[in-house]
């Protein structure tokens, strides 16, 4: 049986986050779903903050402080990553039609609703907003208490041959509480490239500070992924 979480590096994480895109972008498959666990710490952040002019000193400072930086090709901001992360990975085409807002919405949802139905079943309210405090903040946080669980961004290509529009979407699931290490390296960037620097521990929530078991949840995960996008159309190859 194929392990339903793959244990990968951050830097083997996303290029399975790019392979994923590349093969529904090709056509060779209509949706992919991935999970994968770092294997490592890294702090992650998109392609453009590389450009900054502290950059080179904040990159020493967050390998002095074990969480060397990897960078990605989705937006937003620095990211911690680690073994104490669930990273949820989706792609699919959407119809010509959409427009830019609709697509863009329908593809959080598509990612969003899952987590909540999941978070739901295991006796948690959850829902969707910006935390002040939260690193990579953003309005489809997926939230408990008010406190960020779940980190969200997309990335989108559109396929000459048919015009469609193919999106990778992405969420980060704090599985166990490493809050304040991630608060500090994050900071600690931030300062070094001479930024605002107020990323506070208690803006996030570990799912291990609500349920005892975190890790034993994730195949149910996948079936609310699986019934909540065939619900929406959207067949997944078998996980």
């Amino acid at each position: 049986m194929r392990e339903r979480v793959l244990r990968l590096s951050a830097e083997a994480g996303l290029d399975a986050e790019r392979d994923a895109l590349e093969r529904v972008f090709g056509g060779e498959s209509d949706s992919r779903l991935l999970f994968w666990r770092p294997l490592e710490q890294a702090l992650v952040m998109p392609r453009r903050l590389g450009r900054l002019a502290g950059f080179a000193e904040a990159e020493a400072r967050c390998r002095e402080l074990g969480w060397p930086i990897a960078l990605r090709d989705t937006g937003g901001e620095p990211v911690p990553q680690s073994p104490a992360v669930l990273n949820v990975a989706l792609s699919y085409a959407v119809p010509v039609a959409d427009n830019e807002q609709t697509r863009i919405d329908t593809a959080y949802q598509r990612l969003c609703q899952p987590l909540c139905d999941w978070l739901a079943a295991l006796g948690l309210e959850a829902g969707l907003g910006e935390v002040e405090g939260a690193f990579c903040d953003g309005r489809y946080n997926v939230n408990i208490g008010g406190r960020k669980l779940v980190g969200t961004a997309q990335r989108w290509r559109r396929r000459a041959r048919d015009g469609r529009y193919v999106v990778l979407a992405h969420g980060a699931i704090l599985m166990e509480n490493q809050r304040a290490a991630m608060a500090d390296v994050v900071n600690a960037f931030y300062r070094a490239c001479d930024l605002p620097a107020d990323i506070r521990a208690e803006s996030h929530i570990a799912l291990d500070e609500r349920h005892s078991q975190p890790w034993a949840q994730v195949e149910a995960l996948a079936a609310h992924f699986q019934h909540h996008l065939a619900s929406q159309g959207l067949e997944l190859p078998p996980l």
